[in-house]
């Protein structure tokens, strides 16, 4: 055991990162790019590269994405989700993962969690803007919502989208708080409250702004 989780690494000095750990998790590791140099991840993301994939640099600013492009041509720049992935999983048949949002405002992390999902190998269904301030956006689609298999719901302001949804659906409800919202929203801790607080009872939550770790954990729910 030990030995196999000694050499489930690479030792970069700076890193130690995991291009393997999709088979022993199920899902890989990601680049938190914000705080690491671009030669940084340029040097983990090659390592990563030497997985099955897939690899996912997150947050990460648009020049270092074109730079990484560059050096890794295989590899695409979402620029909504500021996301750089390469060897995504082949997508899979079966019913969708459902990406929900309040408002516009709120794209970058749903979009964040869908190419994650997606990236995964899992089918994805969108539905942007249909927040409770005109929840009849929201009813229109009630059908597809009831094909999906888990639906994610990324919502700021005061964050109740998440029950809403999670009451018209039998399936799994992830709930992320996102940083959009006035002065006493508190850059997501309103939202976070609220949705931890849902009194419907398949929502669960994720920390603000995580629609990384929302896709992942969607993913290993479509399993």
């Amino acid at each position: 055991m030990k030995k196999r989780f000694r050499n489930s690494f690479k030792e970069l000095g700076f890193a130690k990162p995991e291009p393997h750990r999709i088979r022993r998790q199920g899902f890989p590791e990601a680049i938190y790019c914000p705080g690491k140099t671009e030669e940084q991840i340029k040097h983990i993301f090659s390592t990563l590269l030497e997985g099955p994939g897939p690899v996912i640099a997150t947050r990460i600013d648009a020049a270092i994405a074109q730079s990484l492009l560059i050096e890794f041509p295989e590899a695409r720049h979402y620029e909504t989700a500021k996301l750089v992935v390469a060897k995504p999983l082949k997508r899979k048949a079966g019913k969708p993962i459902c990406i929900v949002t309040g408002g516009t405002a709120d794209l970058s992390v749903a979009e964040e969690a869908a190419i994650t999902a997606e990236s995964l190998g899992c089918p994805v269904t969108r539905l942007y803007d249909v927040g409770v301030a005109g929840i009849h956006r929201l009813m229109a689609h009630h059908g597809t919502l009831l094909k999906a298999q888990v639906v994610i719901v990324c919502a700021g302001m005061e964050g109740a989208l998440p029950s809403v949804v999670g009451g018209l659906v039998a399936c799994p409800v992830i709930a992320v708080p996102t940083s959009i919202g006035y002065g006493a929203h508190f850059g997501g801790i309103a939202p976070l409250l609220s949705m931890l607080n849902s009194c419907a009872s398949n929502v669960s939550v994720v920390n603000i702004d995580n629609g990384f770790s929302a896709g992942v954990i969607a993913s290993l729910i479509t399993k």
